[in-house]
């Protein structure tokens, strides 16, 4: 960028406090973070809304949900895996409180990796993937490839504890340069090929339940076949910097405002006076 070009990289710096600068340089580093949830309550009404479609849904009391989840592929057949899907994503996922409880866990961090005027996803995804099951597989891509604006992050929450095969990988930024050379070689080749070629560069993320990934979008990343014994369900939605630049997904249509300030709501309605 070309205040960066300007040498003022140092200097914009010493606005930000210490525990950000940490945040932010491990961030562009790794290109992700693991944070735990410090807004227990929201994290409480996600699973608990969770919870209650699936009692609903198979007319049962579910007394441990982590374990009820872990094991949803007891419940669950491949044929219907799509159905329960969209159905969770209509009836749960779409509801405005859990909008905001999804973005409530995670705000601190998005204020300091993001900004703290954002623009969210309209759609929270939702991915159920069960053991061996080659149905909900998102083979190795970055968003931007498909016309995503490099100014967002994802907000990836696993409702289990995550491991191994049943998580997703990512490739770390300070192996990026890495990548690109074999881009460039391999330009024509499949996303799967192209994973074969640095499988050994990725991170396999081990995330627990009550902690969430945010990353960045930018890096090739995605998931295999899970070859453990549990089932995962996660989530995953985009924000950005509201005045950040958009790519093929724009405001309205994939993204909406929700933390605007004060003085931007007069900004926007402000008229010059008619003399």
């Amino acid at each position: 960028m070309m205040f960066l070009a300007y040498g003022l990289k140092d200097h914009f710096r010493m606005f930000i406090k210490i525990k950000d600068k940490k945040l932010g340089d491990n961030f562009i580093k790794n290109g992700y973070l693991i944070c735990k949830i410090t807004n227990k309550k929201d994290l409480q009404f996600i699973n608990e809304e969770f919870t209650k479609f699936f009692e609903k849904r198979f007319k049962t009391k579910i007394k441990n949900s982590q374990k009820f989840f872990n094991n949803i592929h007891n419940k669950i057949s491949l044929k219907d895996l799509n159905d329960i899907r969209l159905s969770l994503i209509n009836d749960v996922t779409s509801k405005k409180k859990f909008r905001i409880s999804y973005y409530n866990i995670a705000q601190d961090i998005l204020n300091c990796i993001a900004g703290n005027e954002l623009a969210m996803q309209n759609s929270i995804n939702l991915s159920i993937q069960l053991p061996k099951d080659k149905s909900s597989l998102l083979t190795m891509h970055a968003d931007t490839w498909s016309g995503d604006s490099p100014f967002e992050v994802v907000i990836w929450l696993p409702l289990v504890n995550v491991y191994k095969t049943k998580s997703m990988y990512i490739l770390p930024a300070n192996q990026y340069s890495f990548f690109e050379k074999k881009i460039l070689k391999y330009k024509n080749k499949s996303s799967s090929f192209l994973f074969d070629k640095i499988k050994n560069k990725v991170k396999w993320l081990n995330i627990k339940h009550g902690e969430f990934l945010i990353f960045n979008q930018s890096l090739p990343h995605g998931n295999v076949v899970n070859e453990e014994k549990e089932s995962r369900i996660s989530m995953n939605c985009r924000f950005k910097g509201l005045y950040t630049p958009y790519g093929s997904k724009t405001i309205g249509d994939f993204f909406e405002p929700i933390t605007l300030k004060p003085a931007t709501h007069i900004g926007i309605n402000y008229e010059f006076p008619k003399i």
